[in-house]
């Protein structure tokens, strides 16, 4: 959760819209080279505390740490702080550094597997954060040709359908390492629509309003790229 250059703003950025109440990170101040920042999500705003580093040891308030390590240590069994306006802040969820996420799709959730725990490695993430989006979408049928609204969610490389919000099974999973391609669809009557093609069936979609038929089509090409990606590695890996 040690973010080296992120300014100010970004980490505001980046806890507000990723984060949750109690999420946390650590970066370098932009005030001074010896400082760096703890910031904080308490609800709706973000507060900054300053961490000292005197150069042997690391200075929070009236506690004084002789390495990181120790410092996350503390906050893991003592995981709150106190604010200027005299509210505690509970610090709950690191924000790891490394989050798998297509920067072309800034808005996607981020959904991180994390434990607030008495250790180090408790407090580190231990699954990686997942590029996912989950909505409406309307889907065309297989063999009758109409149109249903089905509840889509994107994980990993799955992208299932629901019959709704509600369901606990889904219809279908499809898997994404199979998908040779994700494009607009303008041969339907509707529009908004995309599709996705797979060896022995295309996947007609249409989403409500084009720039959410385009988040789509933007998060699972990266998703097709990442794959892509795995498997050349692989093979470059084999054939050596």
């Amino acid at each position: 959760w040690y973010h080296d250059n992120l300014t100010r703003h970004a980490a505001e950025a980046l806890l507000l819209s990723n984060g949750q109440d109690g999420s946390y990170l650590l970066r370098k101040s932009n005030e001074r080279e010896d400082l760096y920042s703890l910031s904080v999500r308490g609800k709706d705003s973000v507060k900054h505390f300053h961490v000292e580093h005197t150069g042997t040891s690391f200075k929070f308030g009236f506690n004084e740490f002789y390495s990181l390590r120790e410092l996350v240590m503390h906050f893991a069994n003592q995981p709150l702080i106190g604010s200027e306006t005299g509210t505690l802040i509970v610090l709950k969820h690191p924000y790891p550094r490394q989050v798998e996420e297509p920067s072309i799709y800034e808005s996607v959730r981020v959904h991180t597997a994390m434990q607030t725990g008495r250790t180090e490695s408790d407090l580190v993430p231990n699954a990686p954060s997942l590029g996912t989006k989950e909505g409406y979408l309307i889907k065309q049928g297989k063999i009758v040709k109409n149109w249903k609204t089905r509840w889509f969610t994107l994980h990993r490389n799955e992208l299932k359908y629901f019959k709704d919000q509600t369901a606990t099974e889904p219809i279908r999973a499809l898997d994404l390492t199979e998908c040779s391609a994700v494009q607009f669809d303008y041969s339907q009557e509707r529009v908004n629509c995309f599709c996705l093609v797979f060896p022995l069936r295309t996947y007609y979609l249409c989403a409500k309003t084009g720039i959410e038929a385009d988040e789509w089509i933007k998060i699972l090409r990266w998703k097709l790229s990442q794959i892509r990606k795995q498997l050349e590695e692989r093979n470059a890996t084999l054939s050596s």
